[in-house]
């Protein structure tokens, strides 16, 4: 394989970060995109950055994970890759315009990027502040008191940072974004047919942020007040060296370190940073498929065995001893299987299931799953409370269009 073929099937596994999020029931749901490779020549894109900040206003599991609620504003610091979400339903005669098939899922090139003008200019376009740990953010914030959440990521300097803006500010989610002058902000363009989801994606500024936007004096500031860290695996395509400094602050000070495996590829493509940030791993969490692909590359015995995985993951040395790790594998509508560090058994929990008619979109569902979890950490919940949060904030989600939450804001409260 020549390495222009190499970069390009790199290239390929990695549009999901920038362009996808994450669901919790849509291989059930939905048959698995195709996926088309962009060309060479839109891979890479350097240029100097300036900067952004859009502020608005019980179980076995170790206790010094879960009953240590932080009482500080932005107690939880999320790091990822943002995109604007554009959304619209559409239909073949827009699919053909772009060349784009009805379930598919490709990188953007010169002859797509009229689209997203088109969806917002001529479509019922419904604009959503994505990127997976974005997603997640957004569902933190959603459950937490206000000014509980800080996000992270690399943005350009257009109009569409300004709409990502809003999106940001309706959920309540403090932003902290590197902004680029010559890149633009990446952008998801969705066209809905029926059931299917024809996805094209600009990454744009999202593959841009440094650690120097990071290490910078007020973005610093906020990382040493945060007590809950949460990376979205996709980061490991743009910055490990942020993801690292991160780690490295979590392990030195006890705080909760929180990584989210997010794709297949991941596991086998990124391998390396991947396991250089595992030692600081307090939660882990991936789906059933990441979970496989992790047992592939490693050399695990099974690709199937979740709960032999979930056990592996949990018990990888670790840096901070004053916790053990919890591994977290969610399996769609089977039950999610939770491991922790020294324990024999592993916890399962049923997924409360909605029925089907009430469901409107997946897409997303499994980074809800995440920011409720995460919000159940930060508010000091149990396990098993935590879990539950989780499952229950993707089923609002999954009954929204996108990677959404209902408005007027639910309170949650536990499944029976």
């Amino acid at each position: 394989m020549s390495n222009l073929t190499q970069l390009c099937d790199v290239a390929l596994r990695a549009i999901r970060p920038f362009g996808f999020c994450r669901s919790f029931t849509s291989r059930i749901l939905t048959t698995p995109p195709t996926l088309t490779p962009p060309s060479a020549s839109s891979l890479f894109k350097f240029s100097a950055p300036r900067y952004f900040n859009y502020s608005t206003t019980a179980s076995r599991l170790p206790k010094s994970l879960f009953t240590m609620a932080s009482s500080n504003e932005y107690s939880l610091l999320c790091l990822e890759n943002p995109l604007l979400d554009i959304q619209a339903v559409g239909d073949k005669a827009l699919l053909d315009k772009y060349g784009l098939k009805d379930n598919d899922a490709i990188l953007a090139e010169e002859t797509h990027m009229g689209l997203y003008e088109d969806l917002l200019n001529n479509y019922d376009a419904k604009l959503i502040a994505g990127g997976a740990a974005q997603n997640t953010a957004r569902g933190a914030q959603y459950i937490l008191p206000a000014n509980s959440v800080v996000y992270l990521g690399g943005v350009g300097d257009d109009k569409y940072a300004a709409i990502l803006q809003d999106a940001v500010k309706q959920a309540g989610l403090r932003v902290e974004y590197r902004v680029d002058p010559k890149v633009p902000t990446g952008k998801c363009g969705v066209i809905i047919t029926g059931h299917n989801r024809s996805l094209c994606t600009d990454l744009g500024a999202a593959n841009h942020y440094d650690l120097e936007h990071l290490k910078r004096d007020d973005i610093w500031a906020l990382v040493k007040s945060a007590q809950y860290y949460y990376v979205g695996g996709y980061h490991f395509t743009v910055c490990p060296p942020a993801i690292m400094a991160l780690g490295e602050e979590a392990a030195a000070n006890n705080k909760t370190f929180v990584v989210n495996v997010s794709a297949p590829f991941i596991a086998e493509f990124f391998k390396d940073p991947l396991d250089a940030s595992s030692p600081f791993w307090d939660v882990v969490i991936c789906n059933e498929t990441e979970a496989g692909a992790y047992a592939k590359s490693h050399g695990l015995a099974s690709e199937t065995d979740i709960t032999a995985i979930a056990k592996h993951l949990a018990n990888l040395p670790k840096k901070n001893s004053q916790r053990p790790r919890t591994a977290v594998i969610t399996q769609g509508t089977e039950p999610t299987i939770v491991a922790v560090q020294g324990q024999d058994d592993v916890k399962q929990f049923p997924v409360h299931a909605i029925s089907k008619d009430q469901i409107n979109d997946t897409n997303g569902a499994g980074d809800a799953f995440a920011g409720g979890f995460v919000a159940g950490l930060v508010q000091g919940k149990s396990l098993e409370e935590s879990v539950d949060m989780g499952q229950w904030l993707a089923r609002l989600s999954i009954q929204e269009l996108g990677p959404s939450y209902p408005f007027p804001k639910q309170t949650y409260t536990a499944s029976n």
